[in-house]
């Protein structure tokens, strides 16, 4: 991650890049930069109202010191939620929810590659049997990962029963880490929540359920977000995955997301490549997003 350039500190780095000593033109400018960066209205307003009182606390007037403290401030906020990956249960079980079309099956490929080099042994579980393409999707990233697949045995397999049977090959085979891909849309939000309900029950009769993990698709923003209010609110989550950062204007978004649900960014998205997705570090995302 950290030998990744982030296209959107452009916004930042060309407003730095103006006058010395901070004006009143500096505040405009880097509220129009927080806000086209999608940080939002309300962290905008209190990252503002915080940079203002330090910079007349400190008698500050200039904009290179202004944006120190800015990126200090974000770094800040980011450190206030653990990005920590809890996998010290034997074998590890990791739910992997969120709508469709955000990269959730690719983004299990990854992550399975990203585990790996760690020296894991990791075996994935396709329980999206509702959408019969996502089975070949996750076949195909499994084995670009290099890892073991869990497949229905047969097409629309209740997806908890292949997740039953993904655990129970981790257990079976001794693996260190069990990642199962769920469905992302039924008929009613209702009959999803219900479906992933039971996905869970059945996994925690076998083996304690390590992380419950959403991901969104960080160019939607806080449209994204809005759309998985229902796994936030019903499915246990435990940390986020942020997708396609990589060509995003959009990076204040991952502030923004941790602050309205309580929950840590775990993992980020930066490309389309098999090793494009890394651990979430708050010093090295406000430095690459600040400049």
């Amino acid at each position: 991650m950290a030998e990744r350039s982030w296209s959107f500190s452009n916004v930042f780095q060309s407003m730095f890049r103006g006058a010395e000593q901070i004006t009143e033109d500096t505040w405009d400018d880097l509220e129009t930069a927080l806000i086209s960066a999608d940080f939002g209205p309300e962290v905008t307003d209190a990252i503002l109202g915080e940079l203002r009182a330090q910079v007349d606390r400190h008698r500050v007037t200039e904009v290179k010191e202004l944006r120190r403290m800015l990126r200090e401030s974000i770094e800040e906020r980011l450190a206030a939620f653990d990005p920590t990956l809890r996998l010290s249960d034997r074998p590890a079980v990791i739910l992997v929810v969120g709508v469709n079309g955000v990269g959730k099956t690719t983004t299990i490929g990854k992550f399975a590659r990203y585990l790996k080099t760690f020296d894991k042994k990791i075996v994935v579980g396709a329980a999206d049997t509702f959408r019969a393409a996502a089975v070949e999707q996750l076949a195909t990233w499994a084995d670009r990962a290099g890892v073991d697949i869990v497949r229905p045995q047969q097409q629309g397999q209740d997806p908890a029963s292949v997740a039953f049977q993904t655990v129970e090959r981790a257990k079976n085979d001794d693996f260190d880490i069990a990642i199962i891909d769920t469905a992302g849309r039924l008929q009613t939000k209702g009959g999803l929540m219900d479906e992933l309900s039971k996905v869970r029950r059945v996994v925690e009769k076998q083996s304690p359920i390590a992380e419950v993990l959403l991901v969104l698709d960080a160019t939607t923003g806080q449209n994204g977000l809005a759309q998985a209010e229902a796994f936030i609110e019903h499915a246990g989550v435990t940390g986020l995955v942020l997708t396609k950062l990589d060509g995003s204007a959009k990076g204040g978004f991952v502030l923004s997301v941790q602050q309205k649900t309580g929950l840590p960014i775990k993992l980020v998205g930066q490309g389309e490549g098999i090793g494009d997705l890394t651990g979430f570090t708050p010093h090295v995302f406000a430095q690459q997003l600040i400049g």
